[in-house]
């Protein structure tokens, strides 16, 4: 029985581990370029976005701050919203 409760509770303390490492990102800065076509964004630090699937252009423009809320796809940052910021 009392394997099972430890078997159970490190089962758990892992699951959870990994939703901690699959949370969404933030990151703040100035836009250097914008690509609706190739679906990208690029900040003035060097940062390198690529846009969902789902993304809607708030009217993004280069110059503008923006915060950018965006996971990890294999080796590319992919950015699921862009809020322009004023």
């Amino acid at each position: 029985m009392r394997k099972l409760i430890v078997t159970a509770a490190t089962a758990a303390l892992l699951a959870s581990g990994g939703a901690a490492f699959a949370a969404v990102k933030h990151t703040t800065g100035t836009v250097k370029s914008f690509d609706g076509t190739a679906m990208s964004l690029v900040l003035e630090d060097g940062s390198t976005f690529k846009l969902s699937k789902a993304f809607k252009d708030p009217g993004i423009q280069a110059g503008e701050k923006v915060r950018v809320s965006w996971d990890m796809s294999g080796k590319n940052k992919i950015a699921e919203a862009v809020k322009i910021m004023k």
